[in-house]
């Protein structure tokens, strides 16, 4: 018999070998005994013999030595079980796996966002997300808008939560929550006394802003606040992250606007004051947006995690 003759009776053995029969030959060990380990599966004792028979065929060796006390594995049967427990191990990893995954228990979500984490609504959301579901692997990107959305499009991410809302007809949108607007300035600054600081009070000052995302969404809202050009701060923006925005205020350098989810990141020399125009409070309101064609199993459990956190008002009537 040639190498070539050899090989393919082994591929052919292989294929022939079924789980079943690595089970019975697994449980069969376990129970030291054809018969007791039949009785304990419900199957008969002569299908069950056969079964083993068979896979001895395939292996080309005795799994077991008989006798009339039971049977105990041979060293050949000792290495075959060893491999069969796990290959058997491994196809109900597979399994649980797959029905996990199903269910969105395990698997992957790619979320993206354009804010801070360092407290508020977000983090609380992504700490109890894998609270619940600690299965499934969480990445995060922090991009630009565009950027975030071209990754959304593409489906490098499945999620996207930011300020306000992004339109496209290619994704659906979920309103979250809203954060507060304040005004960040050094702790000597003569408005840090002031528990809260009015827009108008920006009139003279130099109101710094990072021209990544959400710069400009708050200098979009300092325009609506300070209609008249000559009631508005002078603008200055820096392509640099937030951070190093707040190590420009504690130089003394100017003020800027933040959101509530910023303060979690304290900052020596710094305070934080709440902004409010005539009807109070500054807010901006937050989104996820997500593919309606993303079938991801865990993309699901999050977005009704989202719904359940923050449920949406009811329409008003007539609408």
């Amino acid at each position: 018999m040639t190498d070539i003759d050899i090989g393919n009776n082994r591929r052919n053995a292989a294929k022939a070998i079924d789980l079943q029969q690595l089970r019975l030959a697994v449980v069969a060990c376990d129970y030291g005994s054809f018969r007791r380990a039949a009785e304990a599966l419900s199957i008969k004792h002569t299908v069950f013999s056969r079964s083993i028979s068979q896979l001895e065929y395939l292996v080309g060796t005795s799994l077991f030595e008989r006798s009339s006390g039971g049977i105990k594995p041979t060293l050949a049967g000792r290495a075959v079980l060893r491999i069969a427990r796990l290959i058997l191990e491994q196809v109900d990893t597979l399994v649980d796996a797959g029905q996990s995954s199903g269910r969105g228990v395990s698997g992957h979500l790619a979320m993206g966002f354009c804010t801070s984490i360092s407290t508020g609504n977000l983090r609380a959301t992504l700490g109890e997300f894998k609270k619940r579901l600690p299965q499934i692997e969480l990445a995060t990107m922090e991009r630009s808008r565009l950027r975030l959305m071209t990754a959304l499009r593409s489906g490098t991410v499945d999620v996207v939560v930011t300020p306000g809302r992004l339109f496209s007809k290619d994704t659906k949108a979920l309103p979250l929550w809203s954060e507060r607007i304040l005004i960040s300035l050094p702790q000597d600054h003569c408005l840090a006394p002031r528990e809260i600081v009015y827009w108008t009070d920006l009139r003279n000052e130099t109101i710094l802003l990072s021209q990544y995302d959400p710069g400009r969404e708050l200098e979009d809202l300092l325009i609506s606040k300070l209609v008249l050009p000559e009631d508005r701060p002078k603008i200055e923006r820096h392509d640099v992250s937030r951070g190093i925005i707040k190590s420009l205020i504690s130089m003394g350098m100017g003020l800027s606007l933040v959101m509530e989810s910023d303060i979690g990141a304290s900052f020596a020399g710094l305070v934080y004051r709440e902004l409010q125009d005539g009807t109070g409070p500054s807010r901006l309101d937050f989104y996820a947006h997500w593919r309606d064609d993303n079938d991801n199993p865990a993309l699901k459990r999050f977005l009704k995690l989202l719904a359940e956190r923050y449920p949406s008002p009811p329409p008003a009537l007539g609408e």
